[in-house]
């Protein structure tokens, strides 16, 4: 970005050809100069994931807007997700890519919601911003009024930490029965994760 510094210049020039006994009166020329000056803006985001599908990276943002910085403690999370859902924010328990209402057994959506009042909560949080339960806007939206996420973030916005450390905020976030691929898919996120 460039910024246009302005600067005034004062010159004085004197008026008259030749030298006198009478005071010849000065008069002043403002000169206008104009300088280009580089401004360094700070990225909005710290990070940012190389090949990362539209979703990942709405969650990458989301979740630095949330105050998580860590490149460890993001690639937990990502992992996470990416072991429930895939980031498929309409997909049931089992695969099956449906709306949100048509999901009448396990876990749905990103994080897989699965016990009742978790899952009718994010029916009700949509319905209260006049949004989809199946979007990935108002899942991420829900996502952080739970009271699991709130117990767990505490872990995730405090930086340099192990993996582990952020593991077991996940766990207490998520709760999962299968710790299945978390670790890999961890591991790989903070591989493509780089500084923006």
């Amino acid at each position: 970005m460039k910024l246009f510094a302005t600067t005034l210049l004062l010159a004085t020039t004197i008026v008259g050809s030749g030298i006198t006994d009478t005071p010849t009166p000065a008069t002043e020329e403002v000169v206008i100069v104009e300088e280009e000056q580089d401004i360094v803006e700070e990225p909005k985001y710290k990070w940012k994931g190389v090949g990362l599908n539209e979703n990942e990276q709405k969650t990458l943002e989301f979740l630095q807007d949330q105050g998580i910085t860590d490149k460890v403690a993001l690639a937990v999370i990502m992992g996470n997700i990416k072991q429930e859902s895939k980031f498929h924010p309409n997909i049931c328990e089992g695969g099956a890519r449906i709306d949100y209402h048509n999901c009448h057994r396990g876990g749905y959506g990103l994080v897989q919601w699965t016990t009742s009042y978790r899952y009718w909560g994010l029916g009700n949080h949509a319905k209260q911003l006049g949004g989809d339960p199946s979007s990935i806007d108002t899942q991420l939206s829900y996502l952080v009024t739970e009271r699991e996420w709130k117990e767990a973030l505490w872990r995730f916005q405090t930086p340099d930490k192990s993996l582990d450390f952020y593991m077991k905020g996940a766990y207490t976030w998520l709760g999962w029965g299968i710790y299945g691929n978390r670790g890999y898919y961890s591991q790989d996120y903070y591989n493509r994760l780089t500084l923006a």
